[in-house]
């Protein structure tokens, strides 16, 4: 499989949060994977990242983080110029889906843990 880059954004360390089984589950389809959350911490080896670090080759951006609360990374996430954004449910925003398209970034309304399960991510 080629290599998807991805960023988990909202990734948190808490085994209890979607965006930890999202960083499990795409470290075990060996995709490498940059997480980025409010806390500090760590999940199976991949650093929990805070803040906007600069990110270079990112194909995807996964996001754990609610409509109102990404706002404030708007243009951080499309400065990362991603080849997509998967809006996990929950997270679903227009206005970011209009921005990204108007970035030439594809918009995709699903799941990341369903994608990786049936083989299309």
């Amino acid at each position: 499989m080629e290599n998807k880059k991805t960023l988990v954004f909202g990734a948190s360390a808490n085994p209890d949060r979607v965006s930890y089984e999202a960083v499990a589950r795409l470290r075990a389809k060996g995709i490498e994977v940059v997480a980025l959350g409010q806390r500090e911490g760590e999940i199976f080896g991949v650093p929990v990242l805070t803040g906007r670090p600069v990110l270079p080759d990112i194909d995807t951006v996964t996001l754990y983080l609610n409509p109102e609360r990404q706002k404030a990374y708007y243009e951080y996430i499309l400065s990362l110029k991603p080849r997509r954004i998967i809006f996990n449910p929950g997270t679903e925003n227009a206005e970011l889906i209009r921005k990204a398209r108007e970035a030439g970034i594809e918009p995709l309304i699903a799941c990341t843990l369903v994608m990786l399960a049936i083989n299309n991510y």
